[in-house]
């Protein structure tokens, strides 16, 4: 099998090929992302923007504004780091389109020209993952996109479908890069490819060369949560990680036989061994043999790492699979309304207090009739992580924070059930602290529905365009 027509491997540049990745998340440090640019030797610069929820976010932006649905966040990064992008060639690749990569992409080019690049450089942009406005029309010529988790029909949630986006993979990312693009923008893709891409491009790594787009893939995967795997949420011996105010973040110095080496730049703070890797690798993965992509199927099992010195840990003999007929698709649908209100109780038997509160909102609530589909309550600082704790917590907890929400199909209930929270404060047990916030409000719950697709049925688009 071979790449997509237009794929051709890029001359001139060796290994290792730096990647780094300077977001996980959409709301992640504005900072790192220049960091990372101005600190040292780069290659691409991937930033990761996306997650279920955040795409029907996006997708309400949208449909408010059809000029908005992408990340923000990245034209800050543009237009704080236009010069150093530019000037020490770096390319940026990214899934910040979102619902509106095309938006995404005529936003950044007017943040360029501002700067005064205007001429100097390409975009890529990657479409077809939002297959929403085919969705009804696939629907008729049998696709059921059945639920990969209870085995439903979409048919059964249709008139709440919000949005519909396929996973694309590495190979439309690693076109755009072959087309000369300087920055591509992505919609929906998996996580990873926004690293396996730039290798697929710069080692001319062919679709079935199923151990390297595995390794690719892994690695990819480690550096997806930014921070994450350079001492950030990490575990293993946290106290004794250095400056964490001034952590470093993720880079790949990736090998064409598909080796590569995780770290980051000198001087920075955090921490790259094989422990905190180690638990990264872990992340979200499901059945370590069978960690299945777009591209194909990778085996974490079969992962060799060493510690190749100070933040510096190398990977090597990764083996993986032939990849499955099937894209996977997000869906999101709106499945009712919820909200969530907090109480603290200050000592004395602050526990006590707190939970004679839960139980009398749940009278008054029983009393009003209101049509709530459930009501959970924690109690933060007794239960709220770990649930009950063994026995009784002792009398002399300082503070407790009741934290109680509900859901219904229907915005009204729920609406109610907010009001009776704040009136407790002087109408129930004493010592409530922590109202100054105000209210809390009701939210719309956007549930997640997992299906797939066969690749036959939809296509990536990549166009490249000049600044």
């Amino acid at each position: 099998m071979s790449p997509h027509p237009s794929l051709a491997k890029a001359a001139g540049r060796g290994t290792p090929v730096r990647i780094a990745n300077g977001s996980a998340f959409w709301g992640d440090s504005q900072e790192a992302p220049l960091e990372l640019l101005r600190g040292g030797l780069l290659d691409y610069l991937t930033l990761d923007y996306l997650a279920e929820i955040t795409m029907s976010i996006l997708q309400k932006l949208k449909a408010r504004d059809p000029r908005a649905g992408y990340a923000h966040d990245f034209l800050g990064v543009i237009k704080r780091g236009a010069r150093d992008i530019v000037e020490r060639g770096v390319k940026v690749v990214t899934n910040a389109g979102g619902m509106n990569p095309v938006g995404c992409c005529d936003a950044v080019a007017a943040v360029l020209q501002a700067a005064g690049y205007g001429g100097r450089m390409k975009i890529g942009v990657v479409t077809g993952d939002d297959i929403m406005p085919q969705l009804d029309a696939m629907l008729e010529r049998g696709l059921s996109f059945t639920n990969i988790d209870t085995g439903e029909l979409l048919s059964t949630i249709r008139p709440r479908v919000q949005s519909a986006n396929v996973y694309f993979g590495a190979f439309p990312i690693a076109e755009a890069l072959s087309g000369g693009a300087d920055i591509v923008i992505t919609g929906r893709c998996n996580d990873a490819a926004l690293a396996l891409g730039p290798m697929v491009h710069e080692f001319g790594w062919m679709a079935d060369d199923w151990d390297r787009i595995s390794a690719g893939t892994i690695a990819g995967h480690v550096i997806e949560c930014g921070a994450q795997c350079t001492g950030g949420n990490c575990q293993a011996d946290w106290e004794s990680i250095p400056d964490f105010a001034r952590i470093g973040y993720p880079i790949i110095e990736a090998e064409s036989d598909g080796s590569f080496v995780i770290t980051k730049h000198t001087g920075t703070g955090g921490r790259v061994d094989v422990p905190g890797v180690t638990e990264q690798l872990l992340y979200e993965i499901g059945d370590p043999k069978n960690y299945i992509t777009p591209d194909g199927i990778a085996d974490f099992t079969t992962i060799q790492l060493k510690q190749q010195g100070l933040d510096r840990v190398h990977f090597s003999g990764i083996k993986g699979r032939a990849a499955t007929d099937s894209y996977k698709v997000s869906i999101s649908y709106s499945a009712g309304f919820k909200a969530v209100g907090t109480l603290a109780y200050s000592w004395p038997d602050a526990y006590k207090k707190a939970r004679a509160a839960d139980k009398i909102l749940r009278q008054r609530l029983d009393r009003l009739g209101l049509k709530l589909d459930a009501i959970h309550s924690e109690f933060v600082g007794v239960n709220a992580c770990h649930g009950e704790m063994s026995g009784e917590p002792a009398n002399d907890i300082a503070e407790v924070v009741l934290r109680i929400g509900a859901r219904s199909m229907e915005k009204a209930p729920v609406e109610r059930f907010l009001k009776e929270i704040v009136p407790i404060a002087l109408n129930g047990p004493p010592s409530v602290t922590g109202l100054n916030a105000g209210r809390s409000k009701v939210d719309e719950i956007i549930a997640y529905w997992p299906a797939l697709i066969p690749k036959t049925a939809v296509t990536a688009q990549v166009e490249v365009v000049s600044v």
